[in-house]
């Protein structure tokens, strides 16, 4: 713990800032949000990558989404294993604790999580295959929807596998019962979305048509 410092001053200057005009502007919605407890609308399941922003995209308000982010945005089929399961836990917790109506899955352009699965499922990153890769082990989750685009053309592989990571998490989203269960009695609507960061495109994958069309 001794190697613990203090947080960089630019992080401290935007605090006090934020304190002084945010918080303090919206003071009473802050301390309605502590007490009253959150009650989400949706559940977003986003990338961990810092050009992601969720909120700003939708211009959703403090206590408007469950977010929950990780490499690739991807979620793993259901595995009541015993073992550690962050992103497993926070849909349960999203579907049977706070009710969302929704659950949104997240993918971007030029996602370097995709990138390494790509690199390791075509022979390119051999240290993606050791078990010691935690990164690696997360990507083996998309091998899947490598296997469907690894014929496809050099220039259009690496985005059509991001949005395979879309369309992998909504299918082992189905496989948690709670989630089937809540879909299947019309409390619960998944969606699948798809960001071009550099134009800020959104397109949203059409489950009949099996394609991603521009919203």
């Amino acid at each position: 713990m001794h190697r613990i410092r203090p947080l960089p001053t630019y992080l401290v200057q935007r605090y006090f800032g934020w304190k002084a005009t945010t918080y303090k502007e919206n003071r009473a919605w802050y301390r309605r949000l502590a007490t009253e407890g959150q009650r989400p609308r949706a559940m977003v399941i986003a990338c961990c990558d810092s050009r992601v922003q969720v909120t700003s995209i939708f211009g959703a308000d403090q206590g408007e989404f469950f977010v929950h982010r990780n490499i690739a945005n991807l979620v793993p089929p259901y595995e009541p294993d015993g073992d550690h399961h962050g992103t497993s836990a926070a849909v349960e917790y999203a579907v049977t604790a706070l009710k969302v109506a929704h659950v949104i899955v997240l993918g971007h352009s030029r996602c370097g999580g995709v990138q390494g699965c790509l690199d390791m499922c075509s022979g390119r990153a051999p240290e993606l295959e050791e078990e010691s890769s935690f990164v690696g082990r997360w990507m083996d989750i998309l091998r899947p929807g490598y296997d469907r685009v690894k014929d496809a053309a050099e220039d259009t592989q690496q985005q059509a596998l991001e949005k395979q990571a879309v369309v992998v998490s909504l299918t082992n989203l189905m496989s948690f019962p709670f989630v089937r269960q809540a879909v299947d009695e019309g409390e619960l609507t998944l969606h699948g979305l798809w960001t071009e960061i550099g134009e800020g495109g959104l397109e949203w994958y059409d489950p009949k048509a099996e394609a991603f069309v521009p919203v």
